[in-house]
């Protein structure tokens, strides 16, 4: 999976009587794929060889990359490596499938996991999650460096800046391989920081007179920071709403991703005691997703929350190809209650977490690899 198609990620590398798995994500249906919720990978092969894998290595948490590991382990047991946010929600999605938690190991980005004849070094990268790593994978006849998904980020909102000297070093010694992220290679420049949104969001809670609903991803911890940081501002109480949002939350703040003073949030059953001016949400629902909390305001199918004209819904996302028919339609609907309503296209609300072209040059300038393969993307890519 995530060769020539973007999703249900996961990659194997074998060499004599050694496996080793990199992420193991979920995709998306297609739309001629009724009744289908999520597509995971064709673990035959692993099943049919699960005497020679050695483990499981994580590059970041995104559903793209670990939303089938419980799917996987009901049928393999095999211990998994990852940061420390990767294994917070991993061991959060197995509980949720009341799955077995295997051996999970928490690694800081430095270390090196020694997997049969596989030498795992995890090395500092950015993304639109906390913890992204990409991997440096030492074999018998050569390195494999795997980006995951990344950007350059200068100026992250939270962590530090991606280790390009690292990577660069693994140039200099030779890298056999790389498995570069493709998928804005159809984008020029370079992508921005993520801390290019933060007077942006600071101008919108300004002029915004009434209750603010901001959509996004719910493992952008570092979005959700920012958000937080402009309520507390701007003196707004915040409503958490969508399990997997809640979820997130939950797992950031207690591994300390993620700061919010406890006295900031309130619950969603309490939302009627304030006024519209002293309210935010941070809601799932950026891709239109029509069980997603934001869907349900639209189409007022929300149990608690029912949007009110003079409301600001901020969609801080971009759509994932695909799911363009679900957001419009959920725009209309807002703009319907006569909601003021910010997405990409109107302002800039949404940086990427991927690599654009300039970022994608330095990356491949620095590992100077003797094969590559584009990863992460579709055949255009």
């Amino acid at each position: 999976g995530g060769l020539g198609e973007i999703g249900k990620n996961i990659t194997v590398l074998e060499y004599g009587d050694d496996i080793v798995i990199i992420d193991c994500g979920m995709g998306f249906p297609e739309d001629e794929m009724l009744g289908i919720d999520i597509v995971i990978p064709d673990i035959t092969y692993l099943v049919n060889n699960k005497e020679k894998i050695r483990g499981i290595v994580i590059t970041h948490g995104h559903e793209d990359h670990i939303g089938s590991i419980p799917y996987l382990l009901r049928k393999l047991d095999v211990p998994i490596y990852g940061t420390r946010f990767s294994i917070g929600l991993i061991e959060k999605k197995l509980l949720e499938h009341q799955v077995k938690t295997p051996q999970l190991h928490n690694v800081s980005h430095g270390d090196r996991v020694e997997l049969g004849c596989f030498s795992v070094h995890f090395i500092r990268s950015n993304h639109s999650i906390p913890d992204a790593s990409c991997l440096a994978i030492t074999t018998p006849i050569g390195v494999v460096f795997h980006t995951g998904d990344f950007k350059i980020d200068y100026t992250p909102v939270g962590g530090l800046p991606i280790d390009l000297q690292t990577i660069a070093e693994y140039g200099k010694k030779g890298v056999l391989l790389a498995m570069s992220d493709s998928t804005n290679v159809e984008s020029p420049g370079s992508s921005m920081s993520e801390g290019s949104l933060t007077n942006n969001f600071t101008d919108i809670f300004k002029k915004a007179k009434k209750r603010i609903v901001v959509a996004t991803f719910a493992s952008n911890v570092y979005r959700i920071q920012q958000i937080v940081d402009a309520a507390k501002i701007f003196k707004r109480k915040i409503v958490i709403s969508g399990r997997s949002m809640v979820n997130v939350v939950q797992v950031a703040t207690d591994l300390g991703y993620l700061t919010i003073s406890p006295e900031l949030i309130i619950n969603v059953n309490d939302i009627n005691k304030y006024k519209d001016k002293e309210l935010v949400v941070i809601s799932t629902g950026s891709q239109g997703e029509p069980m997603a909390a934001l869907s349900r305001m639209a189409a007022s199918d929300h149990r608690k929350i029912e949007l009110k004209e003079g409301d600001t819904v901020i969609i801080s996302a971009s759509a994932i190809p695909g799911n363009e028919k679900t957001i419009n339609k959920v725009i209309n609907q807002l703009y319907e209650k006569n909601v003021e309503v910010v997405y990409d296209k109107m302002q800039d609300i949404h940086v990427s977490g991927h690599a654009k072209q300039e970022d994608l040059k330095l990356m491949l300038t620095l590992l100077q690899p003797k094969f590559f393969i584009p990863v992460h993307g579709e055949r255009r890519h």
